[in-house]
């Protein structure tokens, strides 16, 4: 991205979208029972509750009646549709890692390829779905304090090994199969980036035509196999990423603040909620979904950065804008045009003749 001359004021930002993160699969209701909505009523009603504190995108996985997490695609539909009715207007984006959510002294189990490929097929249809690339280590507790899951259920032994060893499994022919399906069903893949070479990966993609449309991306710096939560690796990726692209940032732990205050001052968009931190950066208290979004929007006052309408935030994410070619893509987007007669993705040196 190129930052010039006034590009901290925010006239020259777009306005700020928060992705709420609520539902919490990675944690059990009796963590946070106070937040963690069980029933269907009160997931539903989490999703209003998100949208009138400011929130536009709504990070969605599902619990069961006995507050387990689902891997029913039907309970996906339920919530979907209710959440449709609710507040028509929130972006819904669903977690493609719909498994991560393991009962206690049980391993991290994903469900196969085939029924994650079914997340193409909810109904009524999801705005986005999160796409990862690269199969990539995903330790949520390395970068974590003692203090992070003192009295929680991340501080159990066998939960605490379980998450530490836990792996994101997206190979190629995994991801480009599963992009195929989201894009023919009118689905907008929203990208999970870890680090530079997952970027490079999802640039590789547009460039040979597997992915045509907006490039939307979280950036997930949460150690462990991602990048660490520090402004130089996000700078560091900044710096190859289009200027047409949509970056959210998003961290963990105690991090989750600072890293979307520095996402609030760059004018990029910003991810809370307690999927990823349950605490107050003090640690005296636990701190609600709907705090740690009010909390941003004051932050987000302070510095003059108006929050998004919901339809502006459709219009930023370009919801449902498709594109028709490889050139298409690549112009929307900002990147430079694919060389002429080379194999994209790769260098390739002339052949001695």
């Amino acid at each position: 991205m190129n930052f010039l001359d006034g590009h901290l004021y925010p006239e020259n930002q777009q306005p700020l979208i928060i992705t709420a993160a609520p539902y919490a699969p990675g944690w059990i209701p009796s963590d946070f029972p106070e937040d963690i909505p069980i029933t269907m009523e009160d997931q539903i009603q989490k999703a209003v509750d998100c949208y009138e504190a400011g929130a536009r995108v709504l990070h969605l996985h599902v619990r069961e009646e006995d507050g387990k997490g689902s891997k029913r695609l039907s309970r996906f539909n339920e919530l979907i549709a209710g959440v449709r009715e609710r507040v028509p207007e929130m972006i819904i984006q669903v977690g493609g890692s719909i498994s991560f959510a393991p009962e206690e002294g049980q391993p991290a189990k994903w469900l196969s390829d085939d029924t994650r490929h079914m997340l193409a097929e909810l109904k009524p249809t999801p705005d986005q779905v999160t796409v990862t690339v690269n199969t990539s280590q995903m330790n949520v507790t390395e970068h974590a304090g003692v203090d992070d899951f003192r009295g929680v259920s991340r501080g159990f032994p066998n939960l605490y090994a379980t998450y530490k060893d836990m792996v994101v499994p997206s190979n190629p022919s995994w991801y480009e199969e599963h992009i195929r399906r989201l894009s023919a069903a009118g689905i907008q893949s929203e990208f999970q980036v870890y680090n530079m070479s997952s970027f490079e990966t999802i640039e590789r993609l547009i460039r040979r035509g597997v992915y045509k449309g907006p490039l939307v991306m979280n950036w997930v710096a949460i150690s462990g196999g991602m990048d660490q939560a520090n402004i130089y690796n996000l700078a560091h990726m900044l710096r190859a990423v289009p200027d047409g692209a949509v970056v959210t940032v998003e961290s963990s732990v105690l991090n989750v603040l600072p890293i979307n205050m520095i996402g609030i001052a760059l004018g990029l968009h910003v991810r809370c909620g307690i999927e990823d931190v349950l605490w107050n950066q003090t640690r005296t208290g636990k701190m609600s979904s709907v705090e740690q979004i009010k909390q941003l929007v004051r932050i987000a006052g302070e510095v003059g950065r108006p929050i998004a309408t919901a339809q502006q935030a459709r219009e930023i994410m370009q919801i449902g804008v498709f594109y028709k070619t490889v050139e298409e893509t690549l112009e929307k987007n900002g990147f430079s045009p694919n060389r002429k007669g080379a194999h994209q993705g790769f260098l390739r040196k002339q052949e001695c003749m």
